[in-house]
């Protein structure tokens, strides 16, 4: 059965960064796709970022370009996200979400009903 736990959430000031990290259990990590998504109070889960299973493939919200960084380390079976320039609108519950990969879509990456496994959130949040 494959786990995934996220660590590394906190309160952080604007502009700051944070380093979320999501540690997946058995051996299958090294042929996932993985990504990360989040939930703001009252709003709907949203894409964050995404990786292939290589990572040779990177795909982001607008919201959160050049300013967060997906990756990976297979030596590790974790999953990082790296976060900069953090805002306000960045609070909220950040969940990483893995699945066995193949051809997808772009829209495929964005839509959390296509991802078989979740770890159990790590709250960010941004005072105003």
């Amino acid at each position: 059965q494959v786990q995934l736990v996220e660590s590394g959430g906190g309160s952080v000031q604007a502009g700051g960064s944070l380093r979320l990290s999501c540690a997946v259990s058995g051996r299958t990590f090294s042929s996932y796709d993985m990504a990360w998504f989040r939930q703001a109070p009252g709003k709907e889960r949203e894409f964050v970022a995404a990786i292939n299973w290589n990572g040779g493939m990177t795909y982001y919200a607008d919201s959160v370009k050049g300013r967060f960084t997906i990756s990976r380390d297979h030596t590790k079976n974790t999953e990082y996200l790296q976060m900069n320039s953090l805002k306000p609108e960045d609070t909220a519950v950040y969940y990483c979400a893995g699945r066995a990969s193949q051809e997808y879509t772009i829209r495929q990456y964005y839509d959390p009903s296509g991802w078989n496994y979740w770890g159990q959130g790590t709250q960010v949040t941004v005072p105003s």
